[in-house]
């Protein structure tokens, strides 16, 4: 993995987090119909494709919390791995720099 590919990965992360966040503020809007956010690894980057969830026709929002608090923790882990291996990557990059020949 690559400092392009962590980052993708936390761009694909950032915009599920913001639809996330988005469906838990409009939990008590009435015919609210939440985003869905999948994530799709295609090779060297991370993509993070956002759709309407299916409308079930309730006249309360349709945002369900007990999916959305989970997405929000697993977000947050993935984003702090992918920081990680970043500051991983760069300090090993800035030791491999400081090897004189």
């Amino acid at each position: 993995m690559n400092i392009s590919t962590n980052i993708s990965s936390i761009q694909a992360h950032q915009t599920m987090m913001n639809n996330n966040a988005n469906n838990v503020a409009n939990v008590n809007t009435d015919r609210f119909v939440p985003n869905d956010t999948k994530m799709s690894d295609n090779g060297n980057s991370v993509s993070a494709h956002t759709r309407k969830a299916d409308d079930n026709g309730s006249l309360h929002s349709q945002t369900d919390l007990a999916k959305e608090i989970p997405d929000q923790i697993n977000i947050e882990t993935a984003t702090s791995a992918n920081v990680t291996a970043i500051k991983t990557q760069d300090a090993m990059l800035g030791s491999l720099l400081d090897i004189k020949a």
